[in-house]
């Protein structure tokens, strides 16, 4: 199966989950991503691989129109479903891939990721598109869990998420990001960090993941050594902490 279709697949299944999650229906970036919205007096924003709407509502909450792009027709039925529920009428669904977008150039203001970068399957040709509908003025956010610079944390890190999730890629490292932001001609991002607790029980039944699966990655924790224990600060029972940034840049000069 390709990887587009995993995808759609894996989230399209677990939708409704996503739409109760509390690490995804919540949390102080969220308010941000609002405060943002209304300080840009922003007019069209775009949340690319909207999952079940969390940044599309809290951008249409704050006055935006939102275009919110997912691969999986189940997850777009959720966010249209709910932004009726919450009366948001400022929020419109399209289903697609965020290395394709079917939208003209220069069309946004803010263009925001929170959560799905790590499931793409071409970052750069994806920040290539965003690059092309951004406006010259506009901002870009993203938001996700990012890999420490550690490699042995980081191979930890990677290895129980796919585990987790058949259609994960890659939690990219800041300096990575910066470095496919550079290419893809947005400016050095402003950035800042803070960790997430994922319960470990709710991490791998959101994801539905399977029994066997579910016991390599508790094999890979009781394995892990003590330096990568301390830096995801590993509890008895899997829970850990995971590493999130907040990356914002806009369309560099040339």
């Amino acid at each position: 199966m390709q990887q587009h279709a995993l995808t759609a697949k894996q989230f399209g299944t677990t939708a409704a989950a996503y739409l109760s999650s509390a690490v995804h229906a919540q949390g102080e970036d969220l308010r941000r991503l609002g405060a943002l919205a209304r300080q840009l007096q922003c007019g069209s924003a775009l949340d690319l691989g909207c999952g079940a709407g969390h940044a599309s509502f809290a951008l249409a909450a704050a006055g935006a129109q939102v275009t919110a792009v997912d691969l999986a027709s189940e997850m777009l039925e959720i966010v249209a479903r709910e932004a009726a529920t919450r009366q948001l009428t400022g929020v419109r669904t399209q289903q697609g891939s965020v290395d394709a977008l079917p939208f003209a150039a220069a069309c946004f203001d803010l263009v925001v990721t929170r959560f799905s970068a790590h499931h793409w399957l071409d970052v750069p040709a994806a920040l290539r598109e965003v690059r092309r509908v951004i406006k010259p003025s506009g901002t870009l956010v993203i938001i996700d869990v990012v890999a420490l610079e550690s490699p042995l944390c980081d191979t930890l890190l990677q290895t129980v998420e796919i585990l987790r999730d058949a259609s994960h890629v890659r939690d990219y490292r800041r300096s990575e990001w910066r470095e496919l932001l550079r290419q893809a001609g947005f400016a050095v991002p402003q950035s800042d960090s803070w960790s997430l607790t994922m319960e470990f029980a709710s991490w791998v039944a959101r994801m539905r993941t399977p029994t066997l699966r579910v016991q390599a990655i508790r094999d890979v924790f009781a394995q892990a050594p003590q330096e990568a224990r301390a830096a995801f600060r590993l509890q008895a029972d899997g829970s850990f902490d995971l590493p999130v940034a907040w990356m914002q840049t806009q369309p560099s000069v040339a």
